[in-house]
């Protein structure tokens, strides 16, 4: 049987992952780290390569995907107030970076911060 894996979040640093790798193996759900170790001996090269990616095996999709839901934490703004999606009203954004472009692949920190809404996929722009 082939077994093929299922990319359920990626991290821009190596510490955040391990948080979520840890609730999931302790709920018996085996984690795949890709690109772990480049960032290890590399942090800035993040987020050109797309930060580390956990990744399950796609039969524990759907429990990997319900844990992780429970614990992750949405983009706040710089208040602390949870990022509102303009479209749906939603509470549950995250940071999204496009990377366009050779200069924003080099020089990521200069990419305007924009966020995607988990509800209902828009990308908004920080005010």
């Amino acid at each position: 049987m082939e077994d093929k894996f299922y990319q359920l979040a990626s991290f821009e640093y190596v510490a955040d992952v391990q948080i979520v790798k840890g609730k999931l193996e302790s709920e018996g759900i085996p984690v795949f780290l890709r690109d772990e170790n480049t960032l290890n001996s590399d942090p800035l090269i993040s987020n050109a390569i797309g930060g580390v990616k956990l990744q399950v095996y796609t039969r524990d999709k759907e429990r990997a995907i319900a844990i992780y839901d429970d614990i992750r934490a949405y983009a706040v703004d710089i208040d602390g107030e949870a990022i509102i999606c303009p479209n749906c009203k939603a509470k549950k954004s995250e940071p999204y970076y496009n990377s366009t472009g050779l200069f924003y692949k080099l020089f990521p920190f200069f990419e305007k911060r924009k966020y995607k809404c988990l509800n209902c996929g828009m990308i908004t722009n920080s005010k």
